[in-house]
């Protein structure tokens, strides 16, 4: 019997992958995934697009989102499931947050130009072609002209938290994003919380605070978590009351050792998890 995949987190030009969400649906049907979220950043401009390549491809495509939230420590992101892509309290606020990203782009251009790069902002915009504008842009860029061999130098260097072109972005609180996404009727996770290295006692406190704000789940199962990673994070999930979610963070060729619903080849999310999000719903009075 071939094995059938579920990918509850994945990325398409409408935020910063590399596939349409027709490509992105189409790669699905050939990869053996059966379910499939569409989390892109701040947006939920691609899922009708991949819904409608879901009815004819035999995938079922679940709406949603992924959103930062920002932490003393830093950020956090969380996926929101189910949403629903034209409620318009949501999308006025991912407008405002994409507005923002685009301001912070050009500022990121300008830091780099005067850091003595030659790289223009139309050439940035040339790279995302018809998608929304993003960092892995202007790395691609940046490595097309020579300055760096890959993305992850262009984020070491230059683009990442540390970087010498860093610009930060604007997002929300803990309470505003989960509220924003729990008004919607989506079910709430925490996405790749072992990705940003925090310590653990403090993600076993900020577990806590996250659920006695609505958090639903905890996204343990992920590209980059270890066994022992998703073991820690099963663990946090049963003793708060939260159930799991899973899912590749696929982002096509800005990653390109990413594939889709099998992470880095290892990847599988349990059959249970989209059983037991289904459970919760309902549980919630909310549709599946």
């Amino acid at each position: 019997m071939t094995r059938t995949y579920t990918d509850l987190h994945t990325h398409s030009t409408a935020s910063d992958g590399s596939d349409s969400p027709e490509e992105l649906i189409t790669l699905a049907a050939r990869s053996g995934v059966t379910t499939l979220a569409l989390t892109d950043h701040d947006t939920t401009d691609g899922v009708e697009e991949a819904m409608e390549a879901g009815r004819r491809h035999g995938v079922r495509v679940i709406p949603g989102c992924e959103l930062s939230v920002r932490t003393e420590l830093g950020e956090l992101h969380i996926l929101g499931l189910w949403v629903t892509p034209q409620a318009p309290v949501l999308r006025r606020a991912m407008t405002e947050l994409r507005n923002h990203r685009d301001a912070r782009n050009t500022h990121i251009v300008d830091k780099l130009q005067e850091l003595g790069m030659r790289i223009t902002y139309p050439e940035v915009l040339a790279m995302a072609g018809e998608g929304s504008v993003g960092r892995p842009h202007i790395a691609q860029v940046l490595m097309r002209k020579g300055y760096v061999r890959s993305m992850m130098e262009a984020f070491d260097r230059f683009l990442g938290e540390r970087g010498l072109a860093h610009v930060p972005k604007k997002v929300l609180s803990p309470a505003e994003g989960i509220s924003l996404l729990k008004e919607e009727g989506a079910t709430v996770s925490l996405a790749h919380m072992f990705l940003h290295g925090y310590p653990d006692p403090w993600l076993e406190e900020m577990v806590a605070q996250l659920a006695a704000l609505g958090l639903d789940a905890i996204e343990a199962y992920h590209s980059e978590h270890d066994g022992r990673a998703t073991r820690k994070a099963v663990d946090l999930a049963v003793r708060h009351g939260l159930a799991l979610t899973g899912g590749s963070d696929y982002h096509g060729a800005v990653k390109p050792n990413i594939m889709l619903g099998r992470g880095k080849g290892g990847l599988y999310v349990p059959d249970f998890v989209l059983e037991n999000l289904h459970a919760l719903r309902s549980a919630q009075g909310l549709p599946v």
